[in-house]
């Protein structure tokens, strides 16, 4: 397969069209190796339109929405980004490679052992994965310029808007599995944020730890 031509097609031809022109943006799709980031059974659809599945239930973003999410947040050389659900590794690679340093939290153990492994082989040295719950509580310190949900949640933890520093962006779709809005956060200084839905969309949601039964005795 010539991975280099797929790459083209698929941001010229998906991404592209679908109002995604920021060049920073589309030289990073261009850049980072998506196929790398695929598990081997799926490689053939590393470009394709679809969300490929990761194993764990978890499952992949479609591309043009993660350039969709890579345009809305408008990462600059220098600034801090924190990912909820690194999945792949991918889209932590893509925010890398546009910023200074990516904290990328994955509650799935064997998923962020896989992640990490892929960023390392991929030479992205500005990442670091952390196994932890990202929607109950901070897992690196902040404040952030940054922060991705990549998944869909009922509604953003307060914690998160609170973790943004004046002028910082946070996006999530909110909603559940049948309508979610692609929703952009910012901060116009502490405490205070506004936000505006940019697009309509259904993405997987994120996974929340169900409780643990109480022993029997």
């Amino acid at each position: 397969m010539d991975f280099e031509r797929a790459r083209f097609n698929m941001v010229e031809q998906q991404v592209r069209t679908w109002e995604v022109f920021d060049q920073r943006v589309l030289e990073a799709l261009m850049t980072v190796r998506r196929e790398q980031f695929v598990p081997p059974a799926y490689r053939t659809l590393a470009f394709a339109e679809v969300e490929i599945p990761l194993g764990f239930g978890e499952r992949m973003l479609r591309p043009v929405i993660e350039g969709k999410v890579l345009q809305a947040v408008q990462l600059q050389k220098g600034e801090i980004a924190l990912e909820v659900g690194t999945g792949s590794g991918y889209f932590a690679a893509c925010l890398a490679h546009l910023g200074q340093w990516v904290h990328s939290v994955e509650i799935v153990p064997e998923l962020a052992t896989r992640a990490q492994a892929n960023l390392e082989a991929e030479g992205f040295d500005n990442v670091e994965v952390i196994t932890s719950d990202g929607l109950k509580a901070l897992a690196a310190p902040g404040p952030f310029d940054v922060i991705v949900l990549s998944g869909g949640v009922p509604e953003v933890p307060r914690f998160l808007l609170d973790a943004l520093k004046a002028g910082g962006r946070l996006f999530a779709f909110v909603g559940d599995e049948r309508f979610m809005h692609g929703r952009l956060y910012t901060c116009s200084e502490p405490g205070k944020v506004r936000f505006e839905d940019l697009f309509e969309t259904v993405v997987p949601m994120l996974r929340v730890p169900q409780p643990v039964a109480p022993a029997l005795v």
